[in-house]
């Protein structure tokens, strides 16, 4: 038995002309809020209100960002303003609590005690440890046999 698998699920179906079903919500919306602002308001505010809201609710019908719709985009900014966020602080040390900036910004990583060095390893030095294992293992390996 063949079944028909549906294509181009993402596509939206054109319901009011050229225009999907989200589309004209938002542009009548605009539209009726631009409409109110015309009868209730002087010309020049009327304009001046309407100019904003009718290129938002363009925006939104028509402007995609990265392939998503602008509501998306609109969307995500608000939670991240309206979000909790996590801030850390880290002192720089006593430098910085005295009011003076600090000379010098220490590059992250493990701190090494004062005096001390880590070892340098060099590909002739890791060349040696190598072999030695190998052949510590190898003997080791071989008196267990025994």
């Amino acid at each position: 038995m063949e079944y028909q698998v549906p294509q181009f699920i993402e596509v939206e179906d054109k319901i009011v002309g050229p225009l999907t079903l989200k589309q004209f919500i938002y542009l009548a919306g605009s539209a009726g809020l631009c409409v109110i602002f015309f009868s209730y308001l002087p010309l020049v505010f009327a304009v001046l209100l309407s100019l904003p809201v009718a290129g938002f609710g363009a925006a939104l019908a028509f402007y995609k960002i990265n392939n998503k719709p602008f509501i998306e985009m609109v969307e995500a900014g608000f939670n991240y303003y309206t979000g909790k966020k996590l801030m850390l602080w880290k002192e720089a040390g006593p430098a910085a609590a005295g009011g003076k900036p600090a000379a010098k910004a220490e590059a992250p990583g493990p701190a090494a005690p004062p005096g001390r060095r880590a070892p340098r390893l060099t590909r002739g030095k890791l060349s040696e440890l190598a072999w030695s294992l190998d052949i510590k293992s190898q003997e080791a390996l071989s008196s267990r046999e025994k």
